[in-house]
């Protein structure tokens, strides 16, 4: 089989843990990309994607918040997208607020978190996005209050929500969580919540339709639960090693080395031979 595209989740799959694309990914990466279609598909904002999309040199777009839209960088516009209603967005936070849940907010060109009750990986994340010159550097805002953010918002991609894992799965049993929201794991105590319908698997098979590829052509590589969708959508879908279970039972194969080894850079260099 000759694969035509190849699918990255970032975190945990293409970066290590100290959030750096190792050398012989990289490497292996950019050998394959004039040849095959690399493609980002992430849970991450674009804003956030953006530093490793460029340090990558790839042109094509990303699919970004678990498929909720594709961003094309080369434009900055958003190509395609299914982003929250408002009026659902504010029913959302009235529940997240009533529960009391730590949230991120997703908008149209930022990551906004609480001032008043900042999360601990958002606060990291603002101290890395630091690190990039303007023309790349992430967006990530401290906010007095979630409902001013959204109403001066055109996009509300999605939201984050991090804390005990029982009180967040307990909020996405919900009757109104559940009937409008895919809620899907991102990290151990995280839930992403966004638009009914939209997950990695679904945006990607939509846009390799456009591109006249089949799943069959598909290699998929990610390492948790948001990205099932898309491994079992490819043609061969690959979990990391570092993967739970779940991730590795929905796998074709696994790769030999976790994100802080070799990681992605064996299935590249085996299945993409110059």
């Amino acid at each position: 089989m000759k694969y035509k595209l190849l699918a990255l989740d970032l975190d945990g799959t293409t970066l290590t843990s100290n959030h750096e694309i190792l050398p012989q990914v990289k490497q292996e990466i950019q050998r394959v990309k004039d040849d095959v279609v690399v493609l980002l598909v992430t849970g991450r904002h674009h804003t956030a994607a953006r530093p490793y999309h460029h340090e990558l040199g790839l042109d094509t777009p990303i699919i970004s918040c678990n498929g909720t839209y594709i961003y094309d960088f080369s434009s900055d516009t958003v190509v395609k997208e299914n982003a929250l209603p408002k009026e659902k967005a504010k029913q959302f936070l009235q529940l997240a607020h009533q529960h009391q849940l730590n949230m991120v907010m997703y908008v149209t060109d930022a990551m906004t978190f609480s001032s008043q009750k900042p999360i601990e990986y958002m606060k990291a994340l603002e101290a890395w996005a630091e690190d990039f010159p303007a023309a790349i550097k992430p967006e990530i805002r401290r906010i007095a209050s979630f409902e001013q953010e959204l109403a001066l918002n055109d996009y509300i991609w999605k939201f984050v929500v991090e804390g005990d894992i029982e009180q967040i799965e307990s909020f996405t049993r919900l009757p109104f969580i559940q009937d409008e929201f895919s809620g899907e794991k991102s990290w151990s105590n995280r839930i992403d919540f966004a638009n009914k319908g939209n997950t990695k698997g679904a945006r990607l098979a939509e846009y390799i339709q456009t591109l006249g590829i089949t799943p069959s052509e598909v290699i998929a590589i990610g390492d948790n639960h948001n990205d099932i969708s898309m491994i079992e959508l490819a043609g061969l879908g690959v979990a990391m090693a570092n993967a739970d279970d779940a991730v590795k039972r929905a796998a074709d194969i696994s790769t030999p080395e976790g994100n802080d080894g070799k990681g992605i850079a064996d299935i590249i260099s085996t299945y993409f031979r110059a």
